[in-house]
């Protein structure tokens, strides 16, 4: 693969690249730069997760050493899953099996915990001078990250340490691109900040998109750039899991939120346009003559432009995209259907 063969591949379905003349430099110089995409093991992957999985494909396509860092602390420190670490590294085993799963290639990718990283010689020095580097407010206006917001006051102090863990976790690993959904913006930019400020190497960041509740009301917000209400591992309603069966796949999209020719805050819209079209490289449409007959939509721009105008039915995106997450998800569900014991007990309804 050519140097631009590799930028594109980094760069496509990306919502964000912070930089993209930063990125070309990093592979110009570098056949095998460092990536990462954190986590924080707290639940089942749903379909949304299919936008990260795919991304991260795409990174180790182009060439980079990535890494998917586990981070046990981080969620325990954000109270996920009632802050028992052995349920978190639990669902952090789940999560490692469920990306290999879906296709993640384990010989160009190694999984690594936050509790390896934070007994390492130096990581709470690296910390502190994030902290340094870092007002209080600034601090503060990365908390959202968590899902929480700015003005809650009965925060316990140990989640002010997270936004200077989070970018200390880049410098520590340390890598070259830091790839997440476009929720941590906030997180990479801090990062990029503190690299300017001690002339660290800067991190290249790289967001795609969210997909919104199944339930509607995924709105983005202009300047956090994060959607309001996203697909979400702690409402099973609201999304549907990767190892879900074809029949349920189908009953959750026809009962998503789908109006006719609208885009912002459309679930199904974007589950066409962040999943199916990047998966399959198009998105295929089955429908009898008589409702306007077969269509094949082979870019984003031409599903928009046809969406726009009213020439696909709601119901017919909706069987569509169904049976295309179907075709996608099966190798998970295949997995876990022959390795049930590998779903946490304590995740499952």
């Amino acid at each position: 693969m050519d140097l631009e063969d590799r930028v594109a591949r980094i760069v496509r379905n990306t919502a964000e690249v912070l930089t993209a003349d930063e990125l070309r430099t990093i592979l110009e110089r570098e056949t095998s730069p460092r990536a990462y995409i954190g986590f924080e093991p707290s639940g089942l992957l749903h379909v949304g997760h299919l936008v990260t999985a795919r991304k991260m494909r795409d990174l180790t396509d182009a060439g980079c050493q990535l890494t998917v860092f586990l981070a046990d602390w981080h969620a325990w420190i954000n109270d996920k899953l009632g802050g028992s670490l052995d349920r978190i590294r639990d669902a952090g085993r789940y999560m490692q099996e469920a990306f290999i799963a879906l296709g993640v290639d384990p010989d160009r990718t190694r999984f690594r915990w936050a509790q390896e990283l934070q007994a390492e010689p130096g990581y709470w020095d690296r910390v502190v001078r994030v902290a340094k580097a870092t007002s209080l407010a600034r601090s503060r206006r990365a908390l959202p990250i968590m899902g929480r917001a700015e003005e809650d006051a009965n925060l316990d102090t140990a989640k002010l340490f997270y936004p200077s863990m989070q970018a200390a976790d880049i410098f520590q690993l340390p890598v070259e691109i830091a790839y997440a959904g476009i929720d941590q913006r906030r997180a990479h930019v801090l990062a990029r900040e503190v690299a300017h400020h001690y002339r660290w190497p800067v991190p290249v960041g790289v967001h795609t998109p969210l997909v919104s509740s199944l339930k509607g009301g995924g709105r983005m917000d202009p300047e956090s750039l994060t959607v309001e209400k996203k697909m979400s591992k702690s409402d099973p309603d609201a999304g549907i899991r990767i190892h879900a069966e074809p029949e349920l796949i189908r009953d959750r999209i026809a009962a998503a939120y789908c109006p006719a020719k609208e885009i912002d805050g459309n679930p199904v819209v974007e589950l066409a346009r962040y999943v199916v079209i990047p998966w399959e490289g198009r998105l295929a449409v089955e429908r009898a003559a008589k409702h306007g007959g077969p269509l094949d939509l082979a870019t984003d721009e031409e599903f928009l432009k046809t969406w726009r105008a009213g020439g696909l039915h709601p119901q017919d995106l909706k069987s569509s995209v169904a049976a295309a997450l179907a075709r996608i998800t099966e190798p998970a569900k295949r997995f876990f259907a022959a390795h049930p014991g590998n779903i946490p007990a304590s995740m499952l309804p």
